[in-house]
């Protein structure tokens, strides 16, 4: 079982299934909404994503015609998103509690993404376990 929750933790939920490649999207309004130079998503059945606590806590937001984008009302972080009449959800990795065994496969909209992000770089940066300085 796949467990994931919000920032808050009054958002929790469960996915039973198989979950799809990741994808990393760069598109204007993922980038926007995430606050970041792309969001990391998986597609996930809706028969195999379970809510556990916080539903009523959810809200949405129309960011495309028929394309909802659903977030903690308390922290605001980004759940999923729906676009009718798929019969899956778009999974935002970020909020996973727990290693889902799928990796990386693509970057999506990479005609949108943010200038200052250098795509061919990121795996030649460098990598701390905590601060990159002597913060406490």
């Amino acid at each position: 079982m796949i467990k994931g929750s919000c920032l808050c933790g009054e958002v929790t939920y469960e996915i039973s299934g198989d979950m799809g490649d990741i994808t990393h999207c760069h598109c204007t309004s993922c980038r926007k909404a995430h606050g970041a130079a792309f969001s990391s998503v998986s597609a996930v059945l809706i028969k195999h994503f379970h809510m556990l606590s916080g539903e009523k806590s959810l809200k949405s937001y129309e960011s495309s015609p028929n394309k909802h984008r659903y977030f903690c009302s308390n922290c605001g972080s980004q759940i999923y998103a729906h676009r009718k009449p798929q019969e899956h959800y778009i999974v935002r990795l970020g909020t996973l509690d727990n290693d889902p065994k799928v990796r990386p496969t693509n970057h999506i909209w990479v005609s949108l993404k943010a200038p200052w992000y250098d795509i061919e770089h990121d795996g030649k940066l460098k990598k701390f376990e905590t601060w990159s300085d002597k913060r406490g």
